[in-house]
């Protein structure tokens, strides 16, 4: 990126938050914070008022905006995708605000560019689940409201047994979405601690008009905990060169580390720190596969084929 796109993608950047520190900036553009001092002295210079603290960091001055903001091509193209991809994982109400996001982007591009956008549309596609969708549209919602009001939920909670169905005042501090499932993390009031709550098994919520009754770690704080605490393992296996690349995708949703050809066969090494869902995936390519290592991943297997064999 050359100095003047880097120097107005800054100012943007700036606009989109309250502070900004060089750092941040600094890792975004992958520049020296040296250069980033320079840059934000240019926009200084150039009547942009970019206020600075010491050790605080930038902010724009109250009341200063942008003149109306030009999208490339790409970029445009990149919010298309977006809306495609929200459309299917999010709840209606997020998908129907991002649709009106980027009928605004539509709105400053230049003509050829409107082309391009009307045409590619029809060409992209995420297929969508109504059922998952229908499960969300009525949680994720109130999930984040509870996030941003700072109030309690009551969530009736189901954990796989239908008969385990229990009901909790919870204070959730943020979503995320792994492996296509909604999740929060909540302080639950129950226990008193921090557990994770899968979307798709709260079968209701409702807000309480209760305010939470601390404050609370990040999401981001709560995530990076769970990760220092949690045993990592390194499955290696085989898998059929004929094959490997039906799973060209999929590998990379459980760990895929690397991979080395050995005659016939793909050795693949994975890290991953659930050796139930490994295992789960490994079932789907198990007749043209092995488990090399380690051990337990080949008990984990041996004790899911054999709770099979006994439903068949």
């Amino acid at each position: 990126m050359n100095k003047f796109d880097r120097i107005t993608a800054i100012l943007v950047h700036l606009q989109s938050k309250r502070l900004v520190t060089a750092q941040e900036l600094s890792d975004r553009f992958e520049v020296s914070p040296r250069t980033i001092y320079r840059d934000i002295e240019s926009l200084n210079n150039a009547g942009v008022p970019v206020l600075g603290e010491i050790g605080v960091g930038y902010s724009m001055m109250e009341g200063y905006r942008l003149p109306p903001v030009m999208f490339s091509q790409e970029e445009a193209i990149a919010f298309l995708m977006a809306e495609k991809i929200i459309a299917k994982y999010a709840d209606t109400e997020n998908t129907e605000n991002l649709r009106s996001a980027v009928y605004k982007v539509k709105s400053v591009l230049r003509n050829a560019e409107k082309n391009t956008m009307e045409e590619i549309e029809d060409r992209i596609s995420v297929i969508k689940s109504v059922e998952q969708n229908a499960l969300i549209d009525k949680t994720l919602p109130l999930v984040l409201r509870s996030i941003t009001d700072k109030e309690m939920l009551q969530i009736t909670y189901t954990v796989l047994d239908p008969a385990n169905t229990k009901t909790y005042v919870v204070e959730p501090i943020g979503i995320f979405n792994e492996n296509g499932v909604w999740n929060t993390i909540a302080y639950n009031h129950h226990t008193e601690n921090y557990r994770n709550f899968r979307i798709d098994r709260i079968s209701h919520i409702q807000r309480t008009g209760k305010p939470f009754s601390k404050a609370h770690i990040s999401l981001k704080e709560y995530l990076e905990t769970q990760r220092k605490q949690e045993t990592i393992y390194k499955p290696v296996i085989t898998i059929k060169k004929e094959v490997v690349h039906y799973i060209e995708e999929q590998k990379y949703r459980y760990g895929f580390v690397s991979e080395t050809e050995k005659g016939a066969e793909v050795e693949m090494i994975f890290q991953t720190t659930c050796l139930q869902t490994f295992s789960r995936w490994f079932l789907t390519i198990a007749d043209n596969a092995k488990i090399i290592e380690p051990k337990e991943l080949k008990a984990t297997l041996n004790e899911i084929v054999i709770q099979i064999s006994k439903n068949l």
